[in-house]
């Protein structure tokens, strides 16, 4: 991927609910990035996000969070379907179909990675200023500096 011409995300799933692994064992790996309710996330997903640009998929919520493999963003935006089902825990009563709040997009994995827990991203005085490490940061989509992807995508998860 070249940096000039794409972006790079770091995106956020409980592995529970959606892991590398079954990311890679979906259709054309791809998945479609639902549950997005946080409006700064979401519209990172609709203003920044461009189909092609590097994400680091990170598994959050469990006992050994950290980034556990490598995507891409494989479709525009569109509407998250789970906002108009009232049996999913992310619906939401107050958006409409004519006017959705929450967009998804899709996902495609590219590989699995060793994981590249938390802790080893924090101790790596070249991410200081990586969003995902900052105190207080919960958002479950930020973007990537292209020298933090260098420095992870092809260094540390590289084995350099």
């Amino acid at each position: 991927m070249n940096a000039a011409s794409h972006r790079y995300w770091l995106m956020k799933s409980e592995p529970d609910e959606c892991s590398i692994d079954d990311a890679l064992a979906a259709p054309d790996r791809t998945v479609p990035w639902t549950g997005v309710r946080n409006y700064q996330a979401r519209n990172f997903m609709r203003d920044g996000m461009q189909v092609g640009d590097g994400v680091l998929f990170y598994h959050s919520s469990c006992p050994a969070p950290g980034i556990a493999g490598i995507a891409r963003v494989a479709s525009g935006p569109r509407p998250d379907p789970t906002q108009f089902d009232p049996a999913s825990p992310y619906h939401d009563a107050a958006s409409r179909p004519e006017a959705p709040r929450w967009l998804l997009r899709d996902v495609q994995a590219v590989r699995k990675t060793r994981l590249l827990p938390l802790a080893e991203l924090r101790a790596h005085p070249g991410l200081a200023e990586m969003l995902v490490l900052q105190r207080g940061s919960r958002l479950s989509i930020t973007p990537v500096d292209p020298v933090h992807w260098a420095l992870i995508a092809d260094g540390l998860l590289a084995g350099r």
